[in-house]
């Protein structure tokens, strides 16, 4: 991946994006009840004064560039276009915010993998890179498991853990949004879509412990934490930076992916031997 990135190029989108194909095609894909097909979901919301409303979409759709070059080319795994707006009622009234709510968003998600039982296929991920999704489609999982009987798999790019040595350690604990990663990886993606020379460092005042797995938690808007609409340190964003992130989590989805692409759900059970 040289992180120079033009969408719809690249061996995800000529090989493995679903939407590509005609109708034929779908119905002669062999193996589909094998097949693992990706959702990507996105939002397009404030990421403060220089990067793209569109931040949280393009990321999801370089690391799946990067994922699909790691992939052979036989895999069966299959991306359909993303989702490119969430639940993003955090950053509501903020200028270039455009949110779904949580029972949109969940109808559309319910609707698009009953959509695909109807093509034959049986095996779904959730590929998210939005945190304010996250909770809801750790729910929807389930019932579109109950739902539609498919296998449901669910990825979040921040949790990755892509950062470790290339963040710095208190960027990684409180850069939640529009800091050093999102924009170093934007400035790979996208680099003429980010304007560093108003990228801002603002970094909220969590009380001790907020971040730290099994923590109490508290309910915040973009309002209440930050005046930018970033929290993190945007100004030591750069772009080779943002060429390692990309890479890293193109090697560590790709390992996933055909993780995923070899469950079987039967092996779980006790009494059931994986075929």
């Amino acid at each position: 991946m040289t992180g120079q990135f033009y969408r719809y190029q690249g061996k995800a989108w000529d090989t493995h994006f679903l939407p590509r194909l005609s109708k034929l095609q779908v119905s002669q894909l062999p193996n589909k009840e094998e097949a693992l097909v990706i959702l990507p979901i996105g939002a397009t919301e404030q990421h403060g004064p220089h990067l793209p409303t569109f931040t949280d979409t393009l990321i999801n759709e370089g690391m799946l560039t990067a994922a699909f070059d790691q992939l052979p080319d036989d895999c069966n795994i299959w991306t359909l276009a993303a989702i490119p707006y969430g639940k993003s009622n955090e950053h509501y009234g903020q200028p270039g915010t455009i949110t779904l709510s949580a029972q949109t968003l969940m109808s559309i998600v319910l609707d698009i993998a009953d959509s695909l039982t109807q093509s034959g296929f049986k095996k779904l991920l959730l590929f998210n890179t939005h945190g304010g999704n996250s909770a809801l489609l750790n729910m929807m999982g389930r019932e579109i498991r109950i739902a539609t009987g498919m296998n449901v798999f669910r990825m979040d790019g921040g949790g990755l853990g892509i950062g470790a040595g290339i963040i710095d350690e208190r960027e990684q604990k409180f850069g939640l949004h529009g800091g050093d990663l999102e924009t170093s990886i934007v400035l790979a993606i996208k680099e003429n879509w980010v304007d560093m020379n108003v990228a801002p460092n603002e970094i909220p005042n969590f009380p001790a412990g907020y971040t730290e797995k099994g923590s109490t938690n508290f309910a915040w808007i973009m309002n209440d934490i930050s005046e930018s609409g970033v929290a993190g340190n945007a100004t030591l964003a750069t772009m080779e930076k943002g060429k390692e992130l990309i890479a890293l989590s193109g090697e560590k989805i790709a390992i996933h992916l055909l993780e995923m692409k070899k469950f079987n759900l039967n092996s779980v059970k006790s009494g059931n031997k994986a075929k």
